[in-house]
């Protein structure tokens, strides 16, 4: 059974930076999508960053340039380096990690909406950002 673990949530000002991570157990396969969403209060869930088994990055619009995914295939782990953190970047983050036969059929599906409903998530951990 898959299980992901994010940490690294934390209270900080506006300017600063976190670094969010998910540690996933029980990967059997070889290749994986994995993904950060966030939702804040009052808010529906939207996909913040992905991550596909190339390396290829994808970024909402409002956090390109501050945030930075990775992985570490040997650990199994995600990152989430947040930099220039804002107010609206408050939210409870999660990861999302899902296999990958065919980024084709992914792509054709949507890559933030297949990994929303096939996903195997993480609990959360919560960001806020004062101004």
């Amino acid at each position: 059974q898959v299980k992901a673990v994010e940490s690294g949530g934390a209270s900080v000002q506006a300017g600063g930076s976190l670094r969010l991570s998910c540690a996933a157990s029980g990967l059997t396969y070889n290749k994986y999508l994995w993904g950060w969403f966030r939702q804040a209060p009052g808010k529906e869930r939207e996909g913040v960053a992905t991550i596909d088994p190339d390396g290829n990055t994808d970024y909402i619009y409002s956090v390109e340039g501050r945030f930075t995914i990775s992985q570490d295939n040997a650990k199994n782990t995600l990152y989430l380096q947040m930099n220039s953190l804002k107010p609206e970047d408050t939210a409870m983050y999660y990861c999302a990690v899902t296999e990958v036969h065919s980024m084709t059929v992914i792509q054709a599906l949507g890559v933030w909406t297949f990994l929303r409903d096939y996903g195997y998530w993480g609990q959360g951990t919560p960001v806020t950002v004062s101004s």
